[in-house]
């Protein structure tokens, strides 16, 4: 399910759920999150877009920078700032924008791996007041919650990636040959394999681990934060040794190599890169 998807089942009213997620999951409809900030990353302390309304509706103002497939999404839930329930303080409103509403223009970024990414920028664009997203506003603790879920669905994708790194690797240091002796006899190509297994094997484990914490219903935001750090790091680590021991070839478009390794570096910053997850860690210690 996509990232709108996944926001919409934790925060939606039934009625809500009840008109996105049925056509989500049959591919009748596409939805997605607009949450960055030119200024926020992925510190939800930092979103400044407010959400102007109330009982008759909202207008929005503003940019969302790295909106993913918001060229192809039918909606997107666009996070802002609430003015506060009974004078405390401002909590996140979430609101449900047709993307095809008047005063939204999309433009698209170029990015590192060509992931659809997509800078969006709302000019007065009145939204519902029945799209608010559970009818209330939530807390940032609630929604760092379903992140760090698609934090840990991203290790797992980085996982299975370096997995793909290690195995063309070994199997091309069995194969080219060097000084009449496949590439794989040497000490500096066997310590960079050994180092990779050891960086992917740590990935998998940390990812496994917090997964099953998460299925059992035991709190894991460090755990979840923990591994993310680590295979953020990992994953590129993985790929510039995979890349070194191809030599030029794993630099060419032709040739699979080049892709992962643009993927690791994409998918380190995806939502939150290893400096950030590191912070949240930090943040769970007490620190």
């Amino acid at each position: 399910m996509s990232s709108g998807g996944q926001v919409v089942l934790a925060f939606g009213t039934p009625e809500q759920k009840n008109r996105l997620l049925p056509a989500v999951a049959s591919g009748e409809s596409r939805g997605t999150l607009a949450l960055i900030e030119p200024q926020s990353g992925y510190e939800l302390s930092k979103i400044e877009m407010t959400s102007n309304g109330g009982a008759n509706g909202f207008f929005i103002e503003g940019v969302k920078l790295f909106v993913p497939d918001a060229h192809i999404a039918d909606w997107m839930v666009c996070v802002t700032r609430g003015k506060g329930e009974n004078g405390g303080d401002p909590g996140l409103e979430l609101l449900i924008i047709d993307t095809k509403s008047p005063g939204i223009s999309i433009t698209p970024l170029k990015t590192i791996s060509g992931d659809k990414l997509f800078e969006v920028k709302l000019d007065g664009v009145k939204v519902p007041a029945e799209n608010l997203l559970g009818g209330k506003e939530q807390s940032a603790g609630d929604l760092e919650r379903v992140l760090q879920q698609a934090s840990l669905a991203k290790c797992a994708e980085m996982v299975g990636g370096a997995q793909r790194v290690l195995e063309m690797a070994v199997d091309y240091a069995k194969q080219r040959v060097q000084f009449n002796r496949p590439i794989g006899s040497f000490q500096a190509i066997q310590h960079h394999c050994a180092n990779m297994l050891i960086d992917l094997d740590c990935s998998r484990y940390l990812t496994y681990y917090a997964a099953w914490m998460q299925s059992e219903g035991i709190p894991c935001e460090k755990e979840i934060a923990m591994a993310k750090a680590f295979t953020s790091d990992a994953y590129i680590n993985i790929t510039t040794l995979g890349q070194q021991i191809h030599g030029g070839t794993g630099l060419i478009k032709e040739h699979d190599m080049q892709i992962y390794f643009r993927r690791a570096k994409a998918s380190a910053l995806s939502l939150g890169n290893a400096t950030f997850q590191r912070k949240m860690v930090a943040r769970q210690m007490g620190l």
